[in-house]
C-alpha cells in the first residue's frame, strides 16, 4: 500500500511513481522478485482491460495496473541475477532527467527549435569523449562532433550512409549504391551491422575471418578481401570493427584495421556498444588503441553509464560526410540560423527528424555521479566479473571459455548438449538468465555482469544455482547419476 495519497494532481502521481521505483529497485537487489516472468504468450493481454474507455479513468487506477498487470510480466533487466545478452541500466539521475526532458517535450531537430537543447547535447557529449580518453578529432570544436541516437544500430546506419556518400564523392545521393560498394566485418560483429548493410541497399557484408582462438578479425585476411574485391571492381566502402563482440566480448585490432582502411581509403566505423564505457577507467584505455584512426565510433551509455534507455553516443571525425549525406531541406525546414552555417542541426545527423532532448538525462548522470563515480561503478561491475570467473574456473566439471572484462563465458564439460541442457534447465527456474552463443563450434553460455544492484553475494549465489542445476544433468561419460537430494523443485523455484 502507498504511504504516498493517491490523488491524481500530477505531483501526487510522481510522488507515487518514485515510491514504486524505489520499492522496485529495493525489491530487485533483495532477489524478492525472479528474473523472467511465468508467462504464456497471450498471459498479459487477457488481463488487460478490452478497450480504452470513453471517459477518463484517474491515473491511480492506471498506476494500479502497472503494479497488478505490467510489472509482474517483466523480465528485470536491471535483475542481479540477469546476465543475459549486454546489461541495460538506469539510476535515479537519469529517471529525474528523463521526466524532465519528458515534461518539457522539446524536439531539437535544429538548432533554431531548441537551442539550449542542441548545445548542451554538443558539451556533453564532449565532455564524454574527454572522459573515455576518444580523440581531439572527435569534439566538436573542429571539423567532427557527437550526436546522441537511439542505438548502436542507428549508429551503424548512419556511418554506412556517410561512407557511401564519401566513397561515391557524392554521387550517391543521385544514383544510389549502383552495386558497386560493400560493408566489411566479421562473423562476431553485432546482428545489426548486417541489417544496417541491407537497410543501406548493400546486400550481405563480406565477412572478414578472424585470428584463431581470439574472434578477433584478422587484418592480413581483410587487406586481402579488400585487393581482391578493388580487383574485381568492387568499392570498400566501410569496415566495422567490433570493441567488444556480442558473443565473447573480443576487441578487433582496431590500429591494424585502420591501417588497412587507409590504404583502401574505406571509412572505420568502431561499433563499441558494450565496452567502450570501460575506457572510463584509465587502466582500460587499451580497448581504443586506434581508435585515432577511426572515421565514427558508438558506446552505448544505456549499457554500463548508468542511463536509461535508449542512449547511445557516436561521434564522427568529418562531421560533413554525413551531413551533407544526410542533409535534406524542404522551405519549412529552413531557417536563417541554419543557412548561416554555424550551428549544430542534428536532422542531419540521424534517420528520423525529430530529435528527442536525450543529453538531459546523460547530463543529470555525469553531473551527479561524476567521472570517479562512473569509474568505481565500472570497477565494481569488474570485480564482480572476475569473481564470477574465479567461480567458474575453480568449479570442477566446468570450462571457462573466455572472460574480458564484464562478460564470461564458460560450459559444461562434454558435449554441446549438456550445456544446451543447463540453459534450459537454468531457464525453468525463473531465478537467473543467460544467453548463448557459439565458439570455435563449442555451445557457450554468456554472463554479463553489470547490474548496479548487484554485489558478490548475488554473483555467489548465481553460481550456487548454476552449479545446484548443473549437478542434476547426466554426464554419459561418467554413467547417469541420480539428482542430489538437494535439487528439488522447491529450490530451484521462484525465491
Amino acid at each position: 500500500m502507498s504511504r504516498i495519497p493517491m490523488d491524481d494532481s500530477f505531483r501526487g502521481a510522481i510522488g507515487v511513481v518514485a515510491e514504486i521505483l524505489e520499492n522496485y529497485w529495493e525489491d530487485l537487489r533483495e532477489e524478492r522478485l525472479p528474473v523472467t516472468p511465468d508467462l504464456r504468450p497471450g498471459d498479459v493481454r487477457a488481463m488487460l482491460p478490452d478497450s480504452v474507455p470513453v471517459h477518463g479513468e484517474p491515473i491511480r487506477d492506471v498506476l494500479a495496473d502497472v503494479r497488478r498487470v505490467v510489472m509482474p510480466g517483466l523480465v528485470h533487466w536491471q535483475h542481479p541475477s540477469f546476465l543475459g545478452y549486454y546489461p541495460t541500466q538506469t539510476s535515479p539521475a537519469s529517471v529525474v532527467g528523463e521526466l524532465l526532458a519528458s515534461g518539457l517535450a522539446v524536439q531539437h531537430m535544429m538548432w533554431s527549435t531548441g537551442p539550449a537543447a542542441t548545445e548542451l547535447e554538443e558539451a556533453v557529449l564532449d565532455h564524454l569523449a574527454r572522459a573515455l580518453g576518444l580523440p581531439e578529432r572527435f569534439l566538436s570544436g573542429g571539423d567532427g562532433g557527437g550526436v546522441l541516437q537511439d542505438s548502436a544500430s542507428s549508429a551503424v546506419l548512419v556511418a554506412v550512409v556517410a561512407a557511401l556518400y564519401r566513397a561515391s564523392g557524392g554521387r550517391w545521393r543521385e544514383h544510389g549504391t549502383e552495386g558497386r560498394y560493400r560493408l566489411y566485418c566479421t562473423d562476431q560483429a553485432n546482428s545489426c551491422v548486417p541489417k544496417a548493410a541491407r537497410i543501406a541497399g548493400l546486400g550481405e557484408p563480406a565477412l572478414i575471418p578472424t585470428t584463431t582462438g581470439t574472434c578477433e578479425m584478422d587484418p592480413h585476411a581483410l587487406r586481402e578481401r579488400l585487393t581482391a574485391d578493388r580487383a574485381a571492381g568492387v568499392v570498400p566502402a566501410i569496415v566495422v570493427a567490433s570493441v567488444g563482440t556480442t558473443g565473447t566480448c573480443a576487441v578487433d585490432p582496431v590500429a591494424a584495421v585502420a591501417a588497412v582502411c587507409r590504404e583502401f581509403g574505406a571509412w572505420l566505423h568502431v561499433d563499441a556498444a558494450y565496452a567502450g564505457s570501460a575506457a572510463i577507467c584509465p587502466e582500460n584505455r587499451w580497448i581504443n588503441d586506434g581508435v585515432e584512426h577511426a572515421d565514427s565510433y558508438a558506446v552505448n551509455c544505456h549499457k554500463w553509464l548508468l542511463t536509461g534507455p535508449p542512449c547511445d553516443a557516436m561521434w564522427v571525425a568529418d562531421r560533413r560526410s554525413l551531413t551533407a549525406a544526410m542533409d535534406i531541406r524542404p522551405d519549412f525546414l529552413r531557417n536563417r540560423a541554419s543557412d548561416s552555417g554555424h550551428v549544430t542541426d542534428f536532422r542531419d545527423w540521424q534517420v528520423p527528424l525529430m530529435h528527442p532532448f536525450r543529453a538531459l538525462k546523460l547530463w543529470f548522470v555525469l553531473r551527479t555521479h561524476g567521472i570517479e563515480g562512473l569509474r568505481a561503478h565500472i570497477r565494481e561491475q569488474l570485480s564482480l566479473a572476475a569473481l564470477f570467473a574465479d567461480l567458474v574456473r575453480d568449479s570442477p566439471g566446468f570450462e571457462l571459455v573466455s572472460h574480458t572484462l564484464g562478460l564470461v563465458c564458460f560450459r559444461l564439460d562434454g558435449d554441446n548438449a549438456r550445456t544446451e541442457r543447463l540453459r534450459t534447465d537454468l531457464d525453468a527456474t525463473r531465478r537467473i538468465l543467460v544467453t548463448p552463443t557459439t565458439v570455435d563450434g563449442r555451445y557457450v553460455l554468456r554472463a554479463a555482469l553489470g547490474s548496479r544492484l548487484a554485489s558478490q553475494t548475488s554473483v555467489r549465489d548465481a553460481w550456487a544455482l548454476v552449479r545446484e542445476v548443473a549437478a542434476a544433468i547426466p554426464d554419459e561419460r561418467l554413467g547417469s547419476p541420480e539428482a542430489p537430494a538437494s535439487m528439488t523443485t522447491t529450490s530451484v523455484g521462484t525465491r
